[in-house]
């Protein structure tokens, strides 16, 4: 029997074990306050400075400003202090929200870092950025050397200093080029590109610049071995990032997608990774921010990092996060300090020097790359905006105490109004550089492959259950993966469903798993893919075999292939089953191979001597016509195939005067056109093409044609419609579907976009 507790001995007992009290009530409500206060205002103003065409990070800095001691705290000096406390306890709660909201931010800017971009563009965004960089830095330096000592923190140090400022004058802020280069559609421009690019090596420099400064700030000295020590870990983990690291991330997004799936696990994931990066680079005392930052590059890298998920992180940081940070970075400054006429002559002094270098080291960088003087003005320009990455780089100083309110305040200034100046100099100077043919070109030909349905295939889902269909549908992924380099799952998909007669046999237990590896294999020994593409197997179980495959396909997947005769037939179904209700519930598009030819099942070729010489794409001239024609197009370019698109003309002269008000003639001059159209894009696949244009019943005409000219595969789309649970291309498809002496590829696009 126990006896009953004393509540006073308890809470005595609890004292004395010196147990952590959770947050006081006062402290919570004050900080819940003070982040619906700096969210309201900072998102109001930065929607106006968008509505004005100006970066939204200036009106949520003004938040702060406006928040803090320069307005608010003139105003009502009583409310604010109530508000924002000068309190060391509750300013911390606040930085930790402000401090997520720098690593959010890097983490975003990361992903949107195109390191490909920065080696395409490569000599001339390295010299702009090298220009871009040692110009300001020189001059920051001498700058942090000659600044009056009341601005510096403590003049003994003066030499970290002057480096903090070399490093602030430096960076530039890439998502404020980026935003004014989209406003202007000029973001895959030749200027737009390796602004970018320039940009990105700028800020890639600039940070592993502050992790060194930073790690001597933290020291408090500057000698050799700090530096050595702080440059080699910065390098360290740049090279590992970049080699290992790579690899170990994307094995990282791979188990999570493979074993849990869906946008939410892939999101948790990357910030797990981007948190411990950051830990590990402050550990290493070379900042948290470096971390961060390189952890959105891998991640923005990896193939299998939800897409969907890095929107949600970026709608999260633009939405709450960052404007909590910039809100609070504006808290900081007091512009009555700013105005007091030594600091003011002191801030303008800052502001010029940090656009002459940066100006200066971006254009000179320009012409010695080969740009031209409007492009180097440009390239100017753009460089000089600071935004967001500047006032990254100011926190940072305060919090490791390089930075006295005075100079933080200057260089908040200089981020705004380098910020302000930014878009108009970008809009006048890009106005002047001109477009080259080949530049035309190459954006008419990205413009094309935006558009390309095979150039959108990345992740390839191939369901199996053995047999030629599905092997001959493997041999065409085969074709496919030479267009992009292609991850192919093949899935072997089982059901739990018991079967009516149980069996206790042990060898029949022993067959049935014997039949998934037999399946995979078949299918495995038809793939042959290039070096850069993978393939893995999966032996999936769930209540039925259609949910266990339409569950793997949301798991972002761009195309499923089927072969068209697997399992049990029925008189009622296109296909069967499993086929006809992949799909018509299918989240992406799918593509059906059927056989119909007895060589396929004898030695999986398509002539006497196994090759694909002659490929059929009948076309309307439509979107799903286009589809086909790219699909068959590549096919040919591989195997080396003639492609045949034909359009059939099939009504009389009569059904046209009638119901078209067009003669024959002007009808088949349409046809032309459209076969000549997509002839073009075959023909930059690589295949080689001819055209026709047929009259008569479109099926017949059709079936003849893959008759008399011995043609091989014949590469079809449609949209799929239901037909009491039948699945339904239309009665010409399926009479193709049926007839025809050659195998037949159908492809649709998503029957059921939502089904996931």
């Amino acid at each position: 029997m126990h006896l009953p507790l004393n509540p006073l001995a308890v809470a005595k007992a609890v004292a004395e074990k010196g147990l952590i009290k959770p947050l006081g009530h006062h402290e919570l409500l004050l900080v819940l306050l003070e982040l619906a206060l700096l969210l309201l205002v900072a998102r109001g103003l930065g929607e106006l400075m968008r509505r004005i065409q100006l970066p939204p990070v200036v009106g949520e800095l003004l938040a702060g400003v406006l928040l803090g001691p320069s307005v608010f705290g003139w105003i009502l000096p009583d409310l604010q202090s109530d508000i924002f406390p000068h309190s060391q306890a509750q300013s911390d709660l606040l930085s930790v929200v402000s401090w997520l909201g720098v690593l959010f931010l890097l983490v975003v800017t990361g992903l949107e870092t195109d390191l490909n971009l920065i080696v395409r563009k490569g000599k001339t965004a390295l010299l702009i950025s090298l220009g871009g960089i040692l110009v300001p830095f020189t001059t920051g330096l001498g700058l942090g050397w000659f600044l009056p000592d009341s601005f510096l923190v403590n003049p003994n140090a003066r030499l970290i200093f002057s480096l903090f400022i070399a490093t602030a004058m430096s960076i530039s802020a890439v998502p404020v080029i980026a935003k004014v280069l989209m406003d202007l559609n000029l973001i895959r421009r030749d200027i737009g590109q390796v602004t970018l690019a320039a940009g990105m090596a700028d800020d890639t420099i600039g940070w592993i610049l502050l992790s060194v400064v930073s790690g001597l700030a933290s020291s408090g000295k500057f000698d050799f071995q700090t530096v050595l020590r702080s440059v080699g870990g910065a390098v360290l983990f740049l090279a590992f990032a970049l080699t290992l690291g790579r690899s170990l991330m994307a094995w990282a997004f791979r188990w999570v997608d493979d074993f849990i799936g869906g946008a939410t696990a892939s999101l948790s994931a990357l910030l797990v990774l981007a948190l411990a990066a950051a830990a590990f680079t402050h550990t290493l005392g070379i900042e948290a921010a470096l971390g961060a930052f390189v952890t959105g590059i891998l991640a923005g890298q990896s193939p299998r990092f939800s897409r969907e998920a890095g929107l949600t992180l970026e709608l999260i940081t633009s939405a709450f996060l960052a404007p909590i940070f910039f809100a609070t970075a504006g808290l900081k400054v007091d512009l009555l300090k700013i105005l007091a006429p030594q600091t003011l002559m002191i801030g303008l002094i800052v502001l010029a020097i940090a656009c002459f270098g940066k100006f200066t080291g971006a254009y000179i960088g320009s012409r010695v790359g080969g740009l031209n003087h409007w492009e180097g003005i440009a390239m100017g320009s753009g460089m000089n905006a600071r935004g967001a990455m500047e006032i990254i780089v100011a926190t940072i100083g305060v919090s490791l105490g390089v930075l006295n309110p005075q100079m933080y305040s200057i260089i908040v200034m200089v981020a705004i109004v380098t910020s302000l100046m930014a878009p108009p100099l970008l809009r006048w100077s890009l106005s002047k550089v001109s477009i080259s043919e080949e530049e035309a070109t190459r954006l008419e030909q990205e413009e094309q492959a935006s558009r390309s349905f095979i150039k959108g295939i990345h992740r390839v889902l191939l369901p199996t259950q053995g047999g030629p269909n599905v092997r001959l549908a493997a041999r065409l992924v085969n074709y496919l993966a030479h267009q992009n380099p292609l991850e192919v799952t093949v899935l072997f998909a089982k059901s739990d469903k018991k079967p009516r007669k149980k069996s206790v046999n042990a060898d029949a237990n022993a067959v049935k798993d014997n039949t998934a590896e037999n399946a995979i294999a078949a299918i495995t020994e038809e793939i042959y893919l290039p070096d850069e593409a993978r393939v893995q197997t999966k032996v999936v179980s769930g209540h039925n075999k259609v949910e266990v495959i339409l569950k793997e396909a949301c798991k972002g997947y761009d195309l499923i292939v089927m072969g068209a005769r697997e399992g049990q037939r029925s008189p009622d179904v296109l296909f069967n089953l499993l086929v006809d209700r992949v799909v018509q519930d299918a989240p992406c598009a799918t593509m059906v191979v059927k056989s119909n030819s007895p060589k396929v099942k004898q030695e999986m070729g398509l002539t006497d001597n196994g090759k694909i010489t002659h490929i059929l794409v009948p076309t309307s001239g439509t979107e799903e016509s286009e589809n086909a024609v790219e699909v068959a197009s590549t096919i040919a370019a591989q195997t080396g195939a003639t492609v045949s698109i034909v359009h059939v003309v099939y009504r009389t002269q009569q059904q046209y005067i009638l119901f078209e008000q067009q003669t024959r003639h002007s009808v088949i001059e349409i046809g032309r056109k459209i076969v000549h159209q997509q002839a073009e894009i075959a023909q930059s696949l690589g295949a080689v093409v001819k055209t026709a244009i047929l009259t008569g019943v479109p099926e017949i005409e059709i079936l003849k044609f893959a008759r008399t000219h011995e043609v091989d595969l014949i590469v079809m789309s449609s949209s799929v419609r239901t037909i009491s649970g039948r699945a339904f291309f239309g009665h010409r498809t399926d009479a193709i579907l049926n007839k025809a002496p050659c195998p037949v590829a159908v492809i649709t696009l998503s029957a059921n976009p939502d089904y996931c």
